[in-house]
């Protein structure tokens, strides 16, 4: 039994039990580490299995949530595997977790559950006023592996919707953000069906979410996703914005990486960054 989100430990601690040696990488890493400890305290460690993206953004998301955003109030939110389905026949090809054989028309349901569960646990969350508390109903949910795992299938279909929507707009000649041109530029993604089959289909399987995926969670949750990442420390991109012209009504969720492949999550700012 693996823990999802390990508990806190002093961030200098963890640094100097992961980065000993004296090469320029540990060094950069150290440096990074004490940036980070200017602004957190600790760190909790994510566990590693092509889920760690999504798991890092969402337990951050809910562990600081105090209201249910405004798109998972919609009347249409639940529908939507239903509405996308009677668009676009090709989204029975989607790939639930564990049960790979099973077609999406016999599976809309099982998403249409999993839409219904993140907005009920997004919402009893988020209705919990003490810090402690919901700190620690986050802890459970995430010991939960069965609701924890659809979560994570909840969020990768909110991800394709997005990625429907954004390419319906470009080909419409409305604006889109810049990462929309990046994600469907690729070989393996230039329509929204290719992204699904090639990418979404694997996230979590055989690899997890790359850079030009992590702007499609932080538009498919309407969050800014704030990474420290620590091997490009001392350049431009030590701190990368997901999306990096965001709403500024967007909540901000704070995330670590060493390599942009696994996260961890930075917890308890240190008090004079509070004020």
């Amino acid at each position: 039994y693996k823990l999802s989100v390990s508990p806190e430990m002093d961030i200098m601690e963890y640094c100097r039990r992961e980065w000993r040696g004296n090469t320029p990488a540990a060094k950069r890493m150290r440096k990074g580490y004490e940036a980070v400890a200017q602004k957190f305290a600790s760190i909790r460690r994510i566990r590693g299995d092509n889920y760690c993206a999504f798991r890092a953004t969402l337990f951050q998301a809910l562990s600081q949530a105090t209201q249910l955003p405004r798109w998972l109030q919609s009347e249409d939110f639940t529908m939507l595997p239903e509405i996308l389905l009677s668009k676009y026949d090709w989204i029975k090809q989607w790939q639930l977790r564990q049960k790979p054989g099973k077609r999406m028309g016999e599976i809309s349901d099982e998403i249409k559950e999993y839409l219904i569960l993140l907005r009920k646990k997004w919402k009893s969350i988020s209705e919990i006023n003490g810090p402690l508390e919901k700190q620690e109903a986050c802890d459970k949910l995430f010991k939960n592996e069965e609701e924890e795992y659809s979560l994570y299938e909840a969020l990768k279909f909110l991800m394709l919707n997005t990625a429907i929507e954004l390419y319906n707009a470009d080909k419409s000649g409305r604006r889109v953000p810049v990462f929309s041109w990046l994600l469907f530029a690729r070989d393996t993604s230039s329509n929204p069906c290719q992204l699904m089959q090639n990418h979404l289909n694997h996230i979590g399987h055989s690899g997890g979410l790359e850079q030009v995926e992590m702007f499609l969670l932080a538009y498919a949750l309407q969050y800014t996703i704030q990474v420290y990442r620590l091997y490009k420390y001392s350049t431009d991109e030590f701190i990368t914005l997901y999306p990096n012209d965001p709403e500024e009504d967007w909540p901000v969720v704070t995330l670590i990486t060493e390599d942009d492949r696994h996260y961890n999550i930075p917890v308890r700012m240190c008090q004079e960054t509070m004020l």
